[in-house]
């Protein structure tokens, strides 16, 4: 008997089905992510073949990584980092694990200034772009074409005007909404933009995984910033939406610069297959403040999965207390697992979200997770003045840490993300005395899941269960 079409779509899907759910079993990060995939596939192939084609990978092969991949930017590094060696080689077994992850050198004379929310933040950037001489690279993972979008694309332009070489890049699905027509003026201008649509990555892949969540600007290879800020109305506190926007950002000089800029190039290459290192400058300098710093760029082109492992190095390191500051908290079971273990070592371990919802399957799943870290002895705090978008942590004394990676699987795993490290007892202290004002303006949980509403005790669990296969 002949087979209806329908009957044959069914059997072609459940073949695909079976296919992916083979790659699950090699591929997936974690048993549960393997067994969910592949009682999804088998069991609703219509909507999960789909599903899994944009979000069932893990690892972006492929991916051009010139710290690995060239012989001679591995020398240039090696002789760097042993030109810029920090001064106290007592810490050089505590530096080394970052080391290894970021496959950089930890490196002495980097200057650090925290800028606290969107007018610090742009003031300091739109400071630097006008004061460029040479160039400026510019990455975001959101851009907006609205008041603080246009002030900044101006910028560039007037830079552009002057003779500055400006090069910027956008991810395809953060800045989906930009509009061709800024894309256009800034190239018509001067400004070498790279279109999202016309390159490769998630827009040409068929995948939403493996977005570019890195934000870098970098100014004549002597000033470069990193951190939580894109670039929107909503980042200045306009959006009434959000409200108050409460965010992170960090200007840095010295060495950390060069790296900063390392990873835009390569970022650059994917996108271009251009190389643009020869065309910049390698001598950042170094500052008085003579800070010890490294550039931890974390992302599915690493062998390794180096952004679960930086945060879990730091806090299984940590000995008097660990504070995490990050709008979603969304954490894989290791990290979930290093966390209790440091708060029953009896580590000050405080987790600081928004009390403000922005994605709402993320947040609803993080109250699934609340309760077995508050058991263990963690603190979880949420911010109550507007929304909190900032990524940056302190353990004991002596790290800082800023940057765009989120307490989420996504910035664990799939997503590029930098994080800069600072091992210094000033840049600490400063983030410490920014992190108590915000504890000042959160509430800590008391409440467990069971006290919660129905819509949280119903939703998050079932919010939880989709984080193994994202």
């Amino acid at each position: 008997m002949w087979l209806t079409i329908g009957a044959l779509v069914f059997l072609a899907l459940e073949a695909i089905a079976l296919f992916f759910s083979w790659k699950a079993i090699k591929s997936a990060r974690t048993p549960q992510g393997s067994v969910g995939w592949v009682v999804f596939l088998i069991s609703a192939p219509y909507f999960a073949v789909p599903i899994y084609l944009f979000l069932g990978h893990h690892k972006y092969n492929g991916y051009i990584n010139a710290r690995r991949d060239s012989h001679e930017l591995r020398q240039i590094i090696k002789t760097w980092g042993e030109q810029n060696a920090p001064l106290n080689t007592a810490s050089t077994s505590e530096l080394r694990v970052y080391e290894r992850i970021s496959e950089l050198p930890a490196t002495r004379g980097n200057s650090f200034k925290l800028l606290i929310d969107g007018e610090a933040t742009f003031t300091a950037l739109h400071a630097a772009i006008d004061a460029a001489k040479s160039y400026i690279l510019v990455q975001f993972y959101i851009m907006k074409d609205d008041q603080t979008g246009r002030a900044f694309g101006d910028r560039l332009i007037a830079a552009a005007a002057r003779g500055v070489n400006v090069r910027m890049m956008v991810d395809g699905v953060g800045s989906v909404k930009l509009p061709q027509t800024y894309i256009k003026e800034l190239q018509d201008n001067g400004v070498e933009i790279i279109n999202p649509k016309s390159v490769r990555g998630p827009k040409t892949r068929f995948q939403l995984n493996f977005r570019n969540h890195r934000k870098t600007v970098v100014v004549d290879g002597t000033t470069g910033f990193t951190g939580g800020l894109n670039v929107g109305k909503e980042y200045m506190g306009l959006d009434p939406k959000f409200g108050a926007w409460r965010d992170t950002h960090a200007e840095f000089t010295g060495p950390v610069v060069s790296q900063l800029q390392l990873i835009f190039a390569e970022d650059w290459y994917w996108e271009t297959e251009t190389n643009i290192i020869d065309d910049l400058n390698w001598e950042s300098g170094h500052s008085d403040e003579n800070r010890t710093g490294i550039l931890v760029p974390t992302g599915p082109g690493d062998v390794m999965e180096t952004g679960s492992i930086l945060f879990f190095s730091a806090i299984t390191a940590a000995k008097k207390r660990i504070w995490l500051a990050s709008p979603y908290f969304v954490p894989d079971t290791v990290i979930l697992e290093a966390l209790k273990q440091a708060a029953l070592r009896g580590v000050d371990v405080r987790i600081l979200i928004p009390d403000l919802i922005d994605h709402k399957i993320p947040w609803l799943a993080a109250f699934a997770y609340f309760d077995e870290v508050i058991e263990a002895g963690c603190q979880v705090w949420r911010y109550q003045d507007g929304f909190m978008h900032q990524k940056v942590f302190v353990a004991d004394d002596s790290l800082a840490a800023v940057g765009t990676t989120n307490l989420d699987n996504r910035s664990f795993r799939l997503n590029f993300e930098n994080m800069v490290l600072l091992f210094d007892q000033q840049a600490a202290a400063e983030v410490e005395d920014m992190l108590v004002k915000d504890f000042a303006r959160a509430e800590r949980m008391a409440k467990l899941l069971d006290d919660q509403s129905l819509k949280i005790r119903v939703g998050a669990p079932v919010a939880r269960l989709f984080s193994p296969l994202l």
